[in-house]
């Protein structure tokens, strides 16, 4: 347990590293306006406009960061900063969301793979950490531990195999955008290059992720394989 607890420390720190980071270049990309003067969601009706989708609407949420594309109901949304804001961070995350309903309207295979995997995840997630507690605590039964223990391995693997489906679509967003603001001359190389920082920042929080779920899933494993052994 103390390897498990000394490796989610690391793992949370590089975690808060990489928030922090990408907070700061946010905050300082917003604070330099776009030449073309364009809001987040004119940046966003427009580069759906360009592409022929007529079927996506963009709207404001809620909250810092919290942008996203929802297939659902295929809405944009972008937060209150995004949405009005004239700066190349406005411009980049408007571009990458809708780098989603792209992905959304062409049938991208690993955004269908991913929005099928949501239901079983948000199960899966609820449940794998309980469940592997639950087969640590009783592992004096016998060898009916083991099979709880793997069965909440195996609800963790959702989990990551959720986060590494998640980093091509995220990356592949993103490429869509950066090539629409190339291709329209949206942004200035300036610009461009510095929207290019922004959304990599971004990804990188989905690396992250991805990595300590990886770590953890092995974590377990390497204790399911050595109470196998006893």
């Amino acid at each position: 347990m103390m390897g498990y607890l000394l490796l989610t420390g690391v793992l949370m720190l590089l975690g808060m590293v990489v928030s922090a980071t990408l907070r700061s270049k946010f905050t300082e990309y917003g604070q330099i306006g776009l030449a073309r003067g364009l809001s987040g969601k004119e940046v966003a009706e427009k580069m759906l406009r360009d592409n022929g989708i007529t079927n996506v609407r963009v709207v404001s949420s809620d909250g810092f960061l919290s942008d996203h594309y929802n297939p659902a109901n295929r809405t944009v949304n972008l937060s209150p900063d995004v949405y009005s804001g004239r700066s190349i961070s406005a411009a980049a995350v408007a571009a990458h969301e809708c780098g989603h309903a792209l992905q959304h309207a062409q049938a991208y295979s690993m955004l269908q793979l991913r929005s099928q995997l949501v239901p079983v995840v948000q199960i899966s997630t609820s449940l794998a950490q309980w469940v592997i507690m639950a087969g640590l605590g009783v592992m004096g039964f016998g060898g009916g531990n083991q099979v709880v223990l793997l069965i909440g391995i195996a609800l963790f693997a959702m989990s990551t195999i959720f986060s590494l489906v998640t980093l091509p679509v995220e990356y592949d967003a993103s490429a869509r955008a950066l090539k629409w603001m190339e291709a329209t001359n949206l942004t200035t190389n300036y610009e461009h290059d510095k929207a290019a920082d922004a959304l990599k920042w971004a990804a990188r929080t989905y690396v992250v992720a991805a990595i300590a779920s990886v770590a953890q899933l092995a974590y377990w494993v390497m204790v399911y394989m050595g109470r196998n052994k006893d």
